[in-house]
């Protein structure tokens, strides 16, 4: 049976599939070539990540496919239900990246409360000619330890977020439309473990009450968070989207920053991905990465094994 990675696919899943005499295909095939070469080449599994769209059109035109796999966890570029409905595996892999994507967030909390993101681009201009001006810029940061992260979605992610935080000494509340009550549990290196008991609150009261707020929803029809949670948040608040462009309004974001009403924000994602607008990319207070949350070696691994063990599981 034939796989084709379209968008990469870790060593360790590869060698799991072999090993079970899959045979895998890493070329990297364009969008509009797809249709013909998994057709050519009778490719009955196609796994992609971001990158790649299967939509209704792509199915229909490739009667071989038996399963399509996501290497990560949002699906919003398969046509999942349509798959579904043609007698087609759908799977993903949606626990294997949530400490990578916790991780990036705090990159982009500890960025915007240090100023890391505009001092990494003015240092190397005005390092040796302004250093007593910069210092006296970014000398008036503020620490995360204390502070309270609201954090609206509460899946695997947002728990993987909230234990960091809990762990660096902050106050986590949250809000999620599944998840009323929920305990999480800590673990350290040496074997001690520590337990914290959290409740669902009101997306108004996250807002009013934290002093960072982290997005962890996956793709809406609308805005998540638009002009009016903006104004809602503390007065020099900062906030992270790393879940999907489209949820955070960013003319109204853009706005709040002007008007000092936010401090900073931290995105991974963007609403014209992968196009980016200028005044997002240029702008000081917004601290920038190109939507790589789940791209760390270790969580592409685990990714990688995850797919392969489902492929095995369902097909072998």
């Amino acid at each position: 049976m034939k796989i084709l990675a379209n968008d990469g696919l870790a060593k360790a899943g590869i060698d799991m599939l072999k090993k079970a005499n899959f045979e895998v295909i890493t070329t990297k095939v364009a969008q509009e070539q797809l249709e013909n070469f998994i057709n050519k080449n009778n490719i009955q599994v196609l796994l992609v990540r971001s990158a790649t769209k299967v939509p209704k059109t792509l199915i229909d035109a490739c009667s071989n496919i038996q399963l399509i796999g996501r290497a990560g966890v949002g699906m919003d570029n398969i046509d999942v239900e349509y798959a579904k409905s043609k007698g087609i595996h759908v799977i993903n892999t949606p626990s294997s990246s949530s400490e990578s994507v916790a991780e990036l967030v705090f990159a982009h909390l500890f960025n915007g409360v240090r100023f890391l993101h505009d001092s990494n681009r003015n240092m190397p201009l005005e390092g040796d000619s302004k250093f007593k001006q910069l210092k006296k810029s970014y000398a008036n940061g503020t620490e995360l330890r204390g502070k309270t992260l609201g954090i609206i979605g509460f899946g695997r992610i947002g728990q993987a977020t909230a234990k960091m935080a809990l762990g660096l000494g902050m106050n986590v509340m949250y809000t999620d439309h599944h998840t009323d009550k929920i305990t999480l549990e800590l673990t350290f290196y040496d074997g001690q473990s520590i337990q914290f008991n959290l409740e669902n609150h009101d997306l108004g009261t996250v807002l009013k009450q934290s002093d960072f707020v982290s997005v962890h929803v996956p793709a809406q029809n609308g805005y998540v968070i638009g002009k009016k949670e903006l104004d809602q948040m503390k007065t020099g608040a900062g906030i992270v989207n790393a879940s999907r462009g489209g949820i955070v309004d960013e003319v109204a974001l853009l706005d709040a920053l002007e008007n000092d009403q936010i401090a900073f924000a931290g995105l991974d994602v963007y609403e014209s991905e992968p196009n980016p607008e200028i005044r997002i990319l240029m702008h000081p207070k917004i601290s920038l990465s190109p939507h790589v949350g789940a791209s760390t070696k270790e969580a592409q691994e685990r990714i990688g094994m995850e797919l392969a063990s489902q492929i095995i599981n369902l097909l072998d």
